[in-house]
């Protein structure tokens, strides 16, 4: 959640993307966009809104309907060859001079074939066709003409002001107005939309929360809002509001999106700006607005919808095999009908004219060659069987009663929640026997995304550990005694810690603790719910900061509320209210956040959190020893498997900080390069920070994990882990859950810094892991110098053992650029396992890319992970497994 600054009032603090990294995400949304260039609508005008011809809120996602069923389920069916090849053969047999069996010997089986498809895929869209009807009849509260009416969603348009309740779903996506929540905050679920379950915050500006549920102030609402057209991107969203004759800037963080939930609040309303589907727009009453719609271009309004495609026809591997096979059965009876329409040839002029009085020719031969012609059709005809027509069917059959062995598997039941598996496709079921490659994320799939706060480094010196009398490390069990929190009314009772050593410096006062606890409790984005007094609950859209929050609540510094202005934290029982000065986002490109307060003391702060490899190129000289200390204990909370955050501080001149505030104005008001100059504004506060420690965070692996991993490499199944994890965390995890085991015969680490370094490293442990007769002719070498470059098939190479290779992020970036990629996808697909760490969510996209692009890899493929970080993965994967946690024992959804 991002929140605005008093010296901005309503400007938003959009995601700084970074244009060269996400080009190919924008690229994917530029191709779903929908032709129209600008929305332009007003709050509560129909009539103005209709002239824009924006379509109301149905949605479509069956494929027919009773016009166009059978045309395109005919088209569809005689895409098989089987299916065509029977359709010519019944041509043929309509011709007398060269048929020999009846039409209807023809006719009767394929219509039996097409008929039998045709019914269950009838079937099919039929259920697709209950679902809609069953989303667009479902119900909501609208406002009209001052009051609250209820209406079907489907009758719900652009400009509407539609309440929704707790545990509703958002009917379209809406401008956040006003809640019943302090400051007008929303809590909404998107599991729908990215597979995250925890909570996250919506928060309406300030000029229309005042009207809180008004209907007389909402009624006499009329804002308008000129924002981008529908697009695929969950993560931004550009647009003002213009309203009694001031603008305000709009960004994603006031938008709710069709598919959400709304979570512990009582009721909230919206603006509707995005719905249903897109029809031909007319033209824009607006001279100043660009809107019209290509007829071929029709797509999807709401996000939602957007990222959910187009219903496609499906083939699999089989299909595509059988395609062939039924090619080559094609060409083998072409073959036997040519040399019959030989021999007959040679027989008619031999000894053909000697049975002329017994069995003359028709009329319409008149030599041996046309004969010859005839009798080729004749025996094509005769011999149609060598094509089984039934082929298709007997497999979609196979396929039908394989669906339904996955869904009573009891091995597949997951008796926690009384969940059996289910088979939501019968036409991929086989792809899972091929699956060669495993691409998975490590936080929620490998591990259960629960984080406990359990090591951290303060000012050189590490807490965490336990140790005995004699100074000897103790192995942390349930009976070790823990740390004794009484001392804090506002504790919880579920936090658990056990290096008092750490209590005792809070107790004494350290300053640097202090401050170290103080950066905790106010640099985040988390929001305090206290319904009972002292029981505090924080909902935090990252479990991270969750985790880090409770952390420094039960060390005495408890966070208890925020407004858009102020953050209050109650330090060692002393209440003092810190004012919000500006929140520099985190994102994927930056890998860090910051916050500027003013202390009560008058003095300027800015506090930071984020990736040790991006804040040690961020802090003071000064810092080089501490910093060298606080490595050190990273990389032995990395040991252990635990996920780390580096904190660092900087005090502000106010002179300075003023100065910084006007750029930081002008940056926000820019509407042109927005995102740009305030990525450079924000590079220009962001530096010379005084190291303050790290953080250790605990994210236990699933269970049966290790045991699901140990099976799949017996079956030659390879494990890619895609994380953005430290790269000695992500290693750890891989050896606690046996992606790497102690009998491989090497481990690679990939970590230069340029092409060359790159190159170099992929080499060597390529030349170290492939059989020496291949060290002369490396068929890479052999593509790259050909000219001209002609496309061949790349053969895979056996490696002479098992080995492991890691590489992170940055490294991937040079690797994934021309030549690079080849020598990655050799190398890395040689390998029992491979971890790339500290990824950004578009290298997980480019890794998965690089692989379906090669051509004896594609069709081995599998993805499972947390939907929210995996979404542009997933979208290339052949076969897609979800459930509640991928790799273990869990609810299984084909």
């Amino acid at each position: 959640m991002k929140y605005i600054k008093p010296l901005i009032s309503e400007i938003p603090w959009n995601y700084n993307w970074n244009y060269s990294a996400m080009s190919l995400l924008d690229r994917q949304s530029e191709g779903r966009q929908s032709g129209e260039q600008e929305r332009y609508l007003q709050a509560n005008n129909r009539e103005f809104n209709s002239l824009f011809g924006y379509p109301n809120n149905s949605i479509k996602t069956s494929k027919y309907n009773a016009l166009n069923f059978l045309p395109m389920n005919l088209f569809e069916q005689f895409q098989r060859l089987a299916n065509a090849y029977f359709l010519i053969l019944l041509f043929l047999q309509l011709i007398p001079q060269i048929s020999s069996l009846a039409w209807y010997t023809t006719v009767i089986p394929l219509m039996v074939v097409l008929s039998i498809t045709a019914v269950k895929d009838g079937i099919d869209d039929m259920k697709r066709h209950k679902n809609d009807n069953q989303v667009n009849n479902r119900s909501v509260l609208v406002l009209m003409n001052g009051r609250i009416v209820t209406d079907k969603w489907m009758n719900i348009q652009v400009g509407d002001i539609i309440k929704l309740e707790n545990n509703q779903l958002v009917t379209a996506d809406i401008l956040l107005l006003s809640s019943s929540e302090p400051y007008s905050l929303t809590y909404i679920e998107t599991a729908e939309l990215d597979g995250e379950t925890n909570l996250k915050v919506k928060q309406a500006i300030s000029v229309t929360s005042d009207m809180e549920d008004n209907l007389k102030l909402l009624s006499a609402f009329d804002g308008e809002v000129r924002c981008e057209s529908p697009n695929n991107r969950l993560d931004r969203f550009t647009g003002t509001l213009t309203y009694k004759g001031k603008n305000y800037i709009l960004n994603h963080d006031r938008l709710i999106f069709r598919g959400c939930v709304i979570r512990n609040t009582d009721w909230c309303y919206g603006l509707v700006v995005f719905t249903g589907k897109w029809r031909k727009l007319h033209c824009s009453p607006m001279p100043s607005v660009t809107v019209g719609i290509d007829d071929n271009n029709h797509g999807p309004d709401t996000k939602l919808m957007q990222n959910g495609g187009k219903s496609a026809f499906k083939r699999t591997h089989i299909d595509h095999l059988m395609n062939v096979l039924v090619l080559w059965i094609f060409l083998f009876l072409c073959g036997m009908c040519f040399i019959l329409a030989i021999g007959h040839y040679i027989w008619e002029n031999k000894k053909g004219y000697y049975f002329r009085d017994f069995l003359p020719w028709k009329e319409y031969v008149s030599s041996s060659v046309v004969s010859s012609v005839l009798i080729f059709w004749s025996y094509f005809i005769i011999l149609n069987t060598m094509v089984p027509i039934s082929l298709y069917v007997s497999v979609e059959i196979i396929r039908l009663g394989n669906s339904f062995y996955i869904n009573w598997d009891r091995k597949m039941f997951y008796e926690l929640k009384n969940t059996p598996a289910q088979a939501r496709t019968t036409t991929l079921n086989e792809e899972l026997g091929q699956v060669k490659y495993v691409f998975s994320d490590k936080t929620g799939t490998l591990t259960r995304n629960i984080m406990t706060f359990s090591k951290c480094s303060i000012n050189g010196k590490f807490y965490g550990d336990v140790y005995d009398k004699n100074r000897q490390k103790v192995e942390i069990s349930e009976k070790t005694e823990k740390v004794d929190f009484s001392y804090n009314r506002l504790a919880d009772p579920k936090f658990s810690f056990y290096d008092k050593t750490l209590v005792e410096a809070v107790k004494k006062g350290d300053r640097w603790v202090h401050l170290f606890f103080v950066s905790l409790s106010l640099c985040h984005t988390v929001i305090p719910e206290e319904k009972v007094e002292g029981e505090l609950v924080y909902q935090a859209q990252s479990p991270d900061e969750g985790a880090l929050v409770t952390a420094a609540r039960n060390f005495g510094f408890v966070f208890r509320s925020r407004t858009s202005e102020t953050i209050m934290i109650v330090e060692m029982g002393e209440t003092r209210i810190y004012k919000l000065l500006a929140i520099l986002d985190f994102n994927n490109v930056r890998k860090r956040m910051s916050v500027i307060v003013r202390t009560p003391e008058n003095r300027v702060m800015l506090f930071c959190k984020g990736a040790d490899t991006i804040l040690c190129q961020l802090l003071h000289p000064s810092c080089r020893s501490l910093r060298d200390v606080t490595m050190e204990h990273l990389d032995d909370f990395a040991s252990d498997g635990l996920r780390t955050l580096m904190v660092a501080y900087r005090e502000l001149d106010n002179a300075f900080f003023q100065d910084w505030s006007r750029k930081h104005s002008e940056a926000f008001l820019s509407l042109e390069d927005r995102e740009n100059k305030i990525s450079i504004v924000y590079e220009e506060i962001e530096k010379d920070l005084m190291l303050l420690g790290a953080t250790a965070i605990e994210d236990k692996l699933q269970d049966g994990v290790p045991e699901t991993i140990i099976t799949l490499s017996q079956a030659k199944i390879k494990i890619w882990v895609l994380t953005g994890d430290k790269q000695e965390t992500a290693v750890n995890i891989a050896y606690a859950c046996n992606i790497f085991d102690d009998e491989m015969d090497g481990m690679f680490i990939v970590e230069g810094e340029d092409n060359e370094t790159v190159w170099q490293e992929l080499r060597s442990a390529r030349e170290k892991m492939k059989p020496q007769s291949l060290l002369e002719s490396d068929p890479i070498d052999d593509y790259l110098t050909a000219k001209p470059r002609i496309p061949f098939k790349i053969p895979e190479e056996v490696p002479s053992g098992n080995y492991g290779l890691v590489i992170n992020g940055y490294s991937l970036a040079h690797a994934l650029e021309g030549n690079l990629e080849l020598e990655l996808l050799q190398t890395a697909c040689m390998c029992k396992g491979v971890i790339c760490c500290r990824m950004t969510p578009l290298q997980k996209a480019q890794v998965v890319e690089l692989v379906k692009s090669c051509p004896h890899w594609s069709r081995h493929q599998r993805s499972g992970g947390n939907a929210g970080h995996a979404q542009q993965r997933l979208r290339l994967l052949s076969v897609l497994l979800s459930s509640a946690s991928t790799l273990c024992p869990r609810p299984l959804v084909l």
